[in-house]
């Protein structure tokens, strides 16, 4: 065994964790920046340092022993616990340092969150960032990030999930797709217009309540589109193709313009909650936490967004 490893017991763990959390030894060899020689011999000394063997593996499948569980368990407190250590040793409490991974979707995260993440960025010359986009579902585990930006969806009890603001909404159609339509006087009618969808919120209904006297409804659609892209739903309902419900900071210009006209403003679909979302852990580094701090600040005041009716 070599003796750097038999003495780092503390790095032998987190190649360990790594490799559970990355799914495999060659992925794991890829996100420490080493290679899957060097990861198998870490495995390799962390069981023999134990005794007992951590991980049942195959040419296509990696299982965890009972006693590799434990190990796993213990080994991220021990990490967790030893990362607290260094932070407060190096002073990083009063400056984080570092990368963080963040996931945030498209829409939200290449245009609302831009202005925030570079002043965060300039406040702290040692952080960097990497500022992925998806819409899909965050599984920390094998997606290896920090944290993320989730608009809408229901709250993960096995994840913390920090309320910030949430997004108004408002249905939208081009003038144009309107005038060959009787008028709209109740969201029932609606049922007969072609819709978009935003898949990641409503696909085959939405329902919408009547502001003044609380009277809900709920609509069914056949879109003649689906997609998860916000952008996409505001330029097809530019062109006539439908109507669509989405976050009313997306169409702010053109409705203001006049190239599209909010259906039925007195009926409104319910806003969408925005989460910062992260995994639990026993211990979580100042960048993860000054993060969260500049979002719970910055959130409620970016544009289009406001502060929740709960908080």
């Amino acid at each position: 065994m070599n003796k750097l490893e038999r003495i780092d017991r503390v790095e032998l763990m987190r190649t360990f964790v790594r490799i559970i959390e990355a799914g495999s030894l060659s992925a794991a060899a890829v996100r420490m920046k080493t290679t899957q020689a060097t990861i198998s011999r870490r495995l390799q000394s962390l069981e023999t340092l134990l005794g007992t063997k951590l991980l049942l593996r195959s040419t296509h499948a990696m299982k965890l022993t009972d006693d590799g569980e434990r190990c796993y368990q213990h080994a991220k407190k021990v990490i967790d616990a030893w990362l607290a250590l260094e932070e407060e040793l190096h002073g990083a409490e009063e400056d984080p340092v570092g990368v963080l991974k963040v996931r945030a979707p498209h829409a939200f995260g290449q245009q609302q969150l831009l202005t925030p993440l570079v002043s965060f960025l300039q406040r702290y010359p040692g952080l960097a960032v990497e500022w992925m986009l998806n819409d899909k579902t965050v599984d920390f585990l094998s997606d290896d990030i920090d944290c993320a930006i989730r608009v809408g969806g229901e709250v993960d009890v096995t994840t913390v999930s920090v309320l910030l603001a949430e997004v108004p909404r408002c249905i939208v159609a081009a003038p144009e797709l309107l005038a060959r339509y009787p008028q709209i006087s109740h969201p029932v009618q609606m049922s007969a217009m072609p819709w978009i969808a935003v898949s990641t919120f409503y696909r085959h209904e939405i329902v919408v309540t009547q502001a003044d006297t609380g009277e809900r409804s709920v609509v069914a659609i056949q879109p003649r589109l689906s997609t998860d892209s916000l952008y996409v739903a505001r330029n097809t309902a530019l062109a006539g193709l439908g109507l669509a419900l989405v976050s009313s900071w997306t169409v702010e210009e053109e409705l203001a313009g006049g190239q599209l006209v909010e259906v039925l403003p007195h009926w409104q679909a319910a806003a969408l909650p925005v989460h910062l979302v992260y995994p639990w852990a026993r211990y979580y580094p100042t960048r993860l936490r000054t993060f969260l701090a500049l979002m719970r600040e910055v959130m409620p005041g970016v544009t289009g967004m406001r502060l929740p009716e709960s908080l």
